[in-house]
């Protein structure tokens, strides 16, 4: 980050604070982008410059983690079974500091249980399947929009989706822990369900 990044930066992260406070306190369909604007101290303006809609404010800078999880997939190597690379990925995309953690919590309740959010979210799962379909059709050769690369893009978010709800339900358990177990089911064919 410049340092003429570093004031957007700043500003952004207090509008996404602002925005997670409010949304969790009041409900997301009863605060406005005014409202959450007024509250990070900036300009109705300059939060659309940083966010389209206010469901935006509350995935953060969403690009940079789908951006994250693409680097990561192209640069595995080739000798590494793809779900495993792409479990890997998703681990290391989501592994995040302790000090992280409550606004993680805080965001990730807003976008899972918040119906207002539901349909902006499933914008946000497709760029994520888009990424490891492509990663799956670079491994195997078939076309990205083929059934094998689009139901393994599937599968593995809601692995992932699934992790983040137990994460939530739960506060005594660790989301690294919990994605760990979801792909380590999925990878193996849900071998706890064998008899």
């Amino acid at each position: 980050m410049t340092s003429t990044d570093a004031p957007a930066g700043a500003a952004r992260a207090r509008v996404e604070r602002a925005a997670l406070e409010l949304f969790t306190s009041r409900g997301f369909d009863a605060v406005t982008a005014d409202e959450v604007a007024d509250a990070a101290g900036i300009s109705r303006r300059t939060f659309f410059r940083y966010y389209p809609t206010k469901a935006d404010a509350v995935w953060g800078d969403f690009a940079a983690h789908v951006d994250r999880l693409d680097g990561l997939l192209r640069n595995a190597g080739p000798d590494r079974p793809v779900l495993a690379t792409i479990c890997a990925a998703y681990a290391e995309v989501n592994d995040y500091g302790d000090a992280d953690l409550p606004v993680l919590r805080q965001r990730m309740r807003l976008i899972l249980t918040e119906p207002a959010l539901q349909a902006h979210s499933q914008l946000r799962y497709a760029e994520i399947d888009r990424v490891v379909a492509e990663h799956v059709a670079r491994s195997t050769g078939e076309d990205a929009d083929g059934l094998l690369p689009r139901l393994v893009a599937a599968s593995t978010r809601a692995a992932a989706t699934t992790a983040f709800a137990a994460w939530l339900a739960d506060d005594r358990t660790d989301l690294a822990r919990q994605l760990r177990r979801a792909f380590d089911e999925l990878a193996a064919g849900f071998p706890t369900l064998r008899g």
